[in-house]
C-alpha cells in the first residue's frame, strides 16, 4: 500500500501517482469485498462510478472499473459529475458508488469517496475496507455501461423544487474554473431564470478551498462582481460538494454562514455542524444544535441521532459550506428528499432564495445574523507529527497560558476536534490538523472582522514558530 494513501475527514486521499493503477483497483476491490462480507452486496450487482476533472481522474476511474469487473460486478460509468449527483444516483438506484475526486486539494493529489445506497460510508466502514485490502485486485475486461442520466436527475431535483422563476431578473456570475459542475451550474441557474455570466473557465485543475479562500481568489471575485455588475458570484470546489458565494459587494461569504442561512430557509429544527463552525448559530432559535468533529461522517452520525430523537427537519453543514440533508424538507410548495452527503447547490440556491423571500441583498441578508465574525486559514506542508507536537504542548495548561498571554487569558478549552480555546474576551482561537492533507488549520472568532483577522494572523505566526522549528 502506498504511504501517502489514507482516509481523512471524507474519503481516501493521497498523491495521484500513488493511486493510479493497482492501488485504486485494490481499494475498489476491498470495498466490494467488505460489502459482500457484511451482507450488503449481492453477487453481480451494479456499482456506480463517477469522477471529477483532474488530469489523473480518468485513469483512476478506469482502474476502479476494471476492479469492479474483475470482482464479478457490473460497472455503471456516470462520467464527470458532481459528487452529490453521484450520491443521489446511488440512492435512487439502491446501489453502491465510488467517486474519483480529490475535492479541493492540490492537483497532484486525488482520492476515492465511497457511497452506499443510504449515503456516505461511516468511519467503521472505512476500517472494514482497510481490513479487506487484498495484495492484488483481480482485473476484468468488461466495459462499463454509460449512465449519463445521473447528472440530469441531480439538476432536475433542484429545478423542480425551487421553480423556474426563482431567480428572474438576477444577474449571477459563475466562476467556472475546473469545477466538475461548471457547465451544469450555469445551466441550472439559467433554468431558474437568472442571467448567467460565465467567468474564469480553466483548462487545468485549480484547487479552490472554500474553507480557506485565497486572497487572490477573493480579489478576483470582487473584481468580477464590480466589473460585471453582478448580484452574486457563485462557484464550487472541484467536485461540487462545497459552495463559494460572493455577495453584490464582492465579499466572499464564509461557508458556515451559508450553512446557517440554509438551515433558516429550510426551517430546520435540528442543525448538526462541526465545532469549527461559527458559534452564532447557538443563539438563532434552532430547537437543537449538535456539534461534532470535523468531517462529513461525523455530521451524518449526528444527523442520524437528531432524526432518531424525533426532529422534523434535520440539516447539517460544515464550515466549508457543504450542506447535508438528514431528512426530507419543504421548499415552498415542494419537497426535497434527504441527501446525507455534502452538497454545494443546495446552499447556493437556498441563500439566493432566502434573500429574495426577505427582499434583501445578500449582504443585507448576512447582516441579519449576529455580529460574530469567523476566519480560518492554514499552514501548508506541515506533517502530522509537527501538528501533533503543537497540540500536545497546548494541551498542557501552563504552556497554553504562556502561549496565549499576548492576546488574552484562556477561559475554556474544547477537545472535540483539535483544541479550541475560548478567551476571557469571548474570542476564540482553534487549532486542528487537517484530515485530508499535511496542513495545520487555524480558526478564529471575534466581534469584528478586523479583530478576527488579527487573531488569525497571530495564530498562524505563533504556530509556525513551533511546527517549522
Amino acid at each position: 500500500m502506498a504511504d501517502s494513501l489514507k482516509f481523512g475527514t471524507s474519503g481516501l486521499r493521497g498523491l495521484a501517482i500513488d493511486l493510479i493503477g493497482p492501488p485504486s483497483a485494490r481499494y475498489a476491490a476491498a470495498y466490494l469485498a467488505y460489502l459482500v462480507g457484511s451482507g450488503r452486496l449481492a453477487p453481480g450487482a451494479e456499482i456506480l462510478v463517477g469522477r471529477d476533472l483532474r488530469d489523473s481522474s480518468p485513469a483512476i476511474a478506469a482502474s476502479v472499473i476494471s476492479a469492479i469487473a474483475g470482482a464479478g460486478f457490473r460497472a455503471a460509468d456516470c462520467g464527470e459529475l458532481a459528487t452529490p449527483a453521484l450520491a443521489l444516483a446511488a440512492q435512487s438506484a439502491g446501489a453502491p458508488a465510488i467517486m474519483v475526486t480529490g475535492s479541493h486539494i492540490p492537483a497532484d493529489r486525488n482520492g476515492l469517496k465511497f457511497y452506499l445506497a443510504a449515503g456516505e460510508i461511516t468511519k467503521d466502514d472505512e476500517a472494514g475496507i482497510l481490513a479487506a485490502l487484498p495484495e492484488m485486485a483481480p482485473i476484468g475486461a468488461a466495459a462499463a455501461v454509460p449512465m449519463p442520466v445521473a447528472r440530469q436527475a441531480y439538476l432536475a431535483r433542484y429545478c423542480e423544487a425551487f421553480g423556474a422563476g426563482l431567480l428572474a431578473g438576477a444577474r449571477i456570475g459563475v466562476f467556472q474554473h475546473s469545477s466538475v459542475l461548471r457547465d451544469d451550474l450555469a445551466a441550472l441557474l439559467g433554468d431558474l431564470g437568472a442571467e448567467v455570466v460565465a467567468l474564469g473557465r480553466a483548462d487545468h485543475f485549480i484547487p479552490i478551498d472554500t474553507e480557506a479562500v485565497s486572497a487572490e481568489t477573493a480579489a478576483q471575485a470582487a473584481q468580477w462582481v464590480q466589473s460585471e455588475r453582478l448580484d452574486a458570484l457563485v462557484s464550487t470546489d472541484g467536485d461540487a460538494d462545497r459552495p463559494l458565494v460572493a455577495d453584490e459587494t464582492g465579499a466572499v461569504l464564509r461557508g458556515d454562514l451559508l450553512g446557517i442561512l440554509t438551515a433558516q430557509f429550510l426551517d430546520a429544527d435540528a442543525v448538526v455542524t462541526p465545532v469549527t463552525s461559527n458559534s452564532a448559530i447557538e443563539g438563532l432559535g434552532f430547537a437543537r444544535v449538535l456539534r461534532t468533529r470535523v468531517g462529513s461522517p461525523h455530521v451524518i452520525a449526528g444527523m442520524a441521532e437528531a432524526a432518531a430523537s424525533g426532529a422534523r427537519a434535520v440539516v447539517g453543514f460544515e464550515a466549508n459550506g457543504g450542506t447535508l440533508l438528514g431528512s426530507d424538507v419543504t421548499v415552498g410548495e415542494g419537497r426535497l428528499g434527504a441527501l446525507p452527503t455534502r452538497d454545494a447547490v443546495l446552499p447556493i440556491l437556498s441563500v439566493l432564495a432566502l434573500a429574495r423571500r426577505r427582499g434583501l441583498t445578500l449582504s443585507g441578508l448576512v447582516g441579519t445574523l449576529p455580529a460574530r465574525i469567523a476566519r480560518s486559514d492554514r499552514l501548508e506542508h506541515v506533517p502530522q507529527a509537527r501538528s501533533a507536537l503543537l497540540l500536545g504542548q497546548l494541551a498542557e495548561p501552563d504552556f497554553a497560558r504562556g502561549y496565549f498571554a499576548p492576546i488574552g487569558e484562556v477561559r475554556s478549552v474544547s477537545d472535540i476536534d483539535g483544541l479550541r480555546f475560548g478567551l476571557a474576551s469571548g474570542e476564540v482561537v482553534h487549532y486542528r490538523a487537517s484530515g485530508n492533507a499535511p496542513e495545520l488549520r487555524c480558526y478564529t472568532e471575534a466581534e469584528t472582522a478586523g479583530r478576527a483577522d488579527e487573531l488569525l494572523a497571530w495564530g498562524l505566526a505563533a504556530a509556525e514558530g513551533i511546527v517549522r522549528g
